[in-house]
């Protein structure tokens, strides 16, 4: 798999990293910071509605319950 890092992911630390690989009709998403750990894989279409989401309701400006 070809891993890419998420062009959000700024510098720093790097602690707030994802990386992503396009499978055949999947998006398999890991943490960068622990590579060898699970791995989620969604199907492309419900990944790219999840990005979609995401940019039109940034979860910076989300509330949080509790």
């Amino acid at each position: 798999m070809n891993w890419r890092k998420s062009t959000y992911s700024g510098g720093g630390e790097g602690n707030t990293c994802v990386e992503i690989a396009e499978l055949r009709s999947r998006i398999a998403v890991r943490d960068s910071k622990a590579p060898a750990r699970a791995t989620l894989s969604f199907p492309a279409p419900s990944f790219t509605a999840l990005i979609d989401h995401l940019k039109e309701h940034p979860w910076s400006e989300a509330r949080l319950p509790g």
